[in-house]
């Protein structure tokens, strides 16, 4: 076990750079298994939850070598499995995203149902439903989920809910099905369209990406192709975070400020002075202490939900009372508790939270529940006095790539050390 101990206080300044896309890496590698061939993926962050979706690749035949630091060729030439075991899939929820490009290339998927997580419950029932409506025969035994997808047709998939990993999954079956797809209530998200960006490239029929309603025209076949993920705007906005708390005065390059634009709308508000130039974002903070501001989470075009922990870190030492409402996950305020322990005065009340601004955090020892409550304690530590201790940060390796050598290059006093106090 490892934790990062984090010395407050300091004001960040300088440049950094943003990774590739977590959420949009995975559906494309899973992408992969539609068509054999070779693929050559730009701009792959090195993290946890890439090295398993690597791994459940492996399992169904594909090998993946790097071809330099953040370029990774995955070779899928006669590769020909179609079961994604438990001991992968638990790791990692997003492993069920090869459900969709195996119906669709294989006309056979065999993964392991994914349970909940700390976060919430998040069932695939609207996956399955809509590989359902695509002709699919999907059944379940010994907790997977068998899908037999030898007549694919073109069908109205239209989702109660949006969902992100839904429509990546009805995206990757209906490009090689008979006829057309029309999937309603689509997620609109940036890393749906860039895996529907890849896909065209690898010659799929698509419209919409983008809108609530893309339309799939079924192609014979599909051709690999070369293709750079987009850039992570969860981290992208984390260090926008980062920067208002520490008063600092920070560059971020490689970032896209349209997929930010509910985000820098909420910092502007809260007092952060955000402006782009020539592909830059600059970021700094005059006001001695954020202004307090309300959010409330919802899909994209919305204020994403993976930015919630992060604001209300800097909600907690705002001037006034700010309201964050949740409604994308039920259980997603695990990082209210933490707070309380830097001396943050968050109440959460259903799917509520009133912060009530503070003048200081102060540094203490604290744990993390999931991959965006780490980044929140990480942020708190940053702007607290004293000395803060963060640990079970295995959940920030999942989604941050070398979080502690980024922030130090903007100046900050963050190390990882072995925790021996905390079990795993």
């Amino acid at each position: 076990m490892e934790k990062l101990v984090i010395e407050g206080g300091e004001r960040l300044r300088g440049t950094v750079g943003i990774s590739g896309a977590k959420n949009a890496v995975l559906p494309v590698l899973a992408a992969t298994l539609l068509q054999q061939g070779v693929y050559e993926i730009g701009n792959v962050p090195h993290l946890k939850d890439v090295i398993t979706m690597i791994n459940v690749l492996g399992l169904l035949g594909a090998k993946s070598t790097w071809v330099d630091e953040h370029r990774l060729k995955v070779d899928t030439t006669g590769a020909e499995g179609f079961e994604a075991p438990y001991d992968l899939v638990k790791e990692m929820r997003a492993s069920v995203l090869v459900l969709g490009a195996l119906a669709g290339g294989r006309k056979r998927a065999v993964v392991s149902y994914p349970g909940g997580c700390a976060i919430g419950e998040r069932p695939i029932n609207l996956h399955l439903k809509g590989l359902s409506l695509l002709g699919c025969e999907v059944g379940m035994h010994e907790g997977y989920v068998d899908v037999r997808a030898e007549n694919l047709c073109g069908a109205k998939v239209h989702f109660e809910k949006s969902t992100v990993g839904g429509t990546e999954n009805i995206l990757m079956a209906a490009v090689l099905a008979k006829g057309e797809t029309v999937i309603e209530n689509a997620a609109m998200e940036p890393e749906v369209v860039d895996l529907g960006e890849m896909l065209q490239a690898m010659g799929a029929r698509i419209e919409g990406l983008g809108t609530p309603v893309i339309f799939i025209r079924g192609v014979e076949g599909l051709t690999p192709c070369n293709h750079d993920v987009i850039p992570d705007r969860i981290e992208a906005g984390t260090f926008l975070v980062a920067g208002g708390l520490t008063r600092g005065n920070i560059a971020i390059e490689n970032a896209n400020p349209s997929h930010l634009t509910a985000v820098i709308e909420k910092l502007r508000e809260a007092g952060m002075e955000i402006s782009e130039e020539n592909g830059v974002l600059h970021a700094s903070m005059s006001r001695k202490r954020p202004a307090a501001f309300d959010i409330r989470t919802l899909p994209y075009p919305g204020f994403p939900t993976d930015m919630q922990a992060q604001v209300m870190t800097m909600m907690s030492i705002a001037t006034g009372a700010s309201v964050v409402t949740e409604t994308i996950f039920e259980n997603r305020m695990m990082h209210a508790a933490e707070l309380r322990r830097l001396g943050a005065d968050v109440m959460v009340v259903g799917k509520q939270a009133i912060v009530r601004g503070v003048k200081a955090l102060q540094g203490a020892k604290v744990m993390a529940t999931d991959l965006r409550a780490s980044a929140c304690l990480i942020l708190a530590g940053l702007c607290a006095y004293g000395t803060t201790e963060v640990s079970r940060i295995y959940h920030i390796d999942r989604g941050y790539e070398a979080i502690e050598k980024k922030l130090g290059q903007l100046g900050a006093k963050i190390e990882r050390k072995k925790d021996e106090g905390v079990a795993p």
